[in-house]
């Protein structure tokens, strides 16, 4: 049987700071030398460009890479080799995200505030954007998808996207039928915080964009921080960081199918953290079962094993009281297994994406139907929302005031800059109303 040991805790039995430590993420790697050393590649990628990029993708990924870009020949030799099943998944993921992306089209708005004040709302594409695809252990088309099709709706003129070549120095053939599929105009062989530096400081073969889109390792997400706070550097989309699960079962949910959830997360990575809330001990005792079960049978049961190390299975009083620990945890991904799960949609709110009902997997959304898998990890998902097709674009505002509408509100203006003290702006109005024209 397998080593693997999972405790079940009450969770009305754990101390007030025990249950802060149940809630508590595995400890991220945000040491000193991490900082140093991504600064370091990203002063040189800046200083030196692509020969900077190039130096580190030797030492990392391909050791005889001589070039960044995969040109389209490149491209179209790979996918040509691509077998007609991945092609076909590939096409239906296609479609469902970009249905969905589609309906979020922002709306330019345009409103009177005021007599003869007219006050617009307006949305711009963001010209060129950078997405980061992961690569390592894992082929990740999905991700290329959840980025691309975004930028593809916005209509970003550039998309760059970059991922670490093997020792070959290939990408996987399905990674680039989906970046074609998307319309993804430049392809770049890198990774890492050098591949974060390459997108925002640009290179010879590849000018810089203006916002950073993406997953990555602790490398990644640092330099990601990084550029998005140098003058030089450019945005980035969310907090991101290892996954996360969390399952709220009740008598109704089927263990097998929990089980394979909370797997389907721990075998991300061996930081990745999976909690079963549940106010049934014998449903809870079925899971755990399950769990070693099913994890044993996982080509990745290594990697699943380390992350339910650091997982939790507590039982509750009652769903209030998963619903409370579910909220006050803010998961990336929240699967409700219960009776009228529906139900219970309008009091969870802090989660990156929400998966109701018994026949709704997380891998679902991760794939296929059709809402973005980008989610805010960490706890963020208090405050940050999952990526969307708004994060492609910049907003904007316009005004217009005709003579009379700026008399109208001379004096609300000219007394609030009284107020502050601030004289050229109550002159920029006086100049105008005094005037006889």
């Amino acid at each position: 049987m397998s080593r693997l040991q999972i405790p079940i805790e009450q969770w009305q039995s754990l101390s007030a700071e025990k249950q802060l430590q149940r809630l508590s993420r595995p400890v991220k790697a945000q040491a000193e030398s991490l900082r140093q050393t991504v600064t370091a590649i990203l002063n040189d990628v800046r200083d030196n460009g692509e020969q900077a990029v190039l130096k580190y993708t030797r030492q990392f990924d391909n050791p005889d890479a001589t070039s960044l870009r995969l040109n389209d020949a490149q491209v179209d030799a790979a996918i040509a080799k691509l077998d007609d099943k991945v092609k076909r998944a590939i096409d239906t993921a296609y479609q469902t995200i970009y249905r969905f992306h589609e309906t979020q089209r922002p709306t330019d708005l345009s409103i009177e505030t005021a007599p003869g004040v007219q006050c617009e709302l307006r949305f711009a594409p963001l010209d060129a954007v950078g997405l980061y695809i992961p690569g390592g252990t894992a082929t990740l088309p999905s991700t290329a998808l959840m980025l691309g099709v975004p930028a593809q709706i916005a209509g970003c003129q550039r998309v760059v996207m970059t991922s670490p070549p093997n020792k070959q120095g290939q990408l996987p053939a399905a990674l680039l039928y989906a970046a074609k599929l998307c319309d993804v105009t430049d392809i770049l062989l890198c990774g890492g915080a050098q591949a974060i530096g390459a997108l925002a400081y640009g290179i010879e073969s590849s000018p810089a964009v203006g916002k950073v889109f993406g997953p990555g390792n602790s490398f990644v997400t640092e330099a990601k921080q990084q550029v998005s706070q140098n003058d030089s550097g450019c945005a980035m989309d969310l907090p991101a960081g290892p996954s996360e699960l969390l399952v709220i079962a009740d008598d109704s949910a089927n263990p097998a199918y929990a089980a394979a959830d909370l797997l389907s997360q721990a075998e991300h990575g061996p930081d990745s953290q999976v909690i079963l809330l549940t106010p049934s001990m014998a449903v809870a005792e079925q899971i755990r079962e399950a769990l070693i079960e099913q994890c044993a049978q996982l080509s990745r049961a290594d990697i699943a094993e380390q992350a339910l190390a650091s997982s939790r299975l507590l039982v509750v009083t009652d769903i209030d009281e998963a619903i409370a620990v579910s909220e006050a945890y803010a998961p990336e991904h929240l699967c409700i297994q219960t009776d009228n799960a529906r139900d219970l949609l309008p009091r969870l709110t802090r989660a990156g994406s929400i998966f109701v009902g018994h026949f709704t997997p997380e891998s679902g959304g991760d794939y296929a139907t059709g809402t973005n898998h980008v989610l805010p990890t960490y706890g963020y998902a208090r405050n940050y929302s999952s990526l969307g097709l708004a994060d492609f674009y910049r907003r904007y505002t316009v005004q217009e005031a005709s003579q009379k509408g700026l008399r109208q509100l001379a004096e609300a203006i000219t007394t609030l800059a009284d107020v502050e003290g601030l004289d050229a702006h109550k002159r920029a109005v006086t100049i105008r109303t005094e005037s006889e024209l």
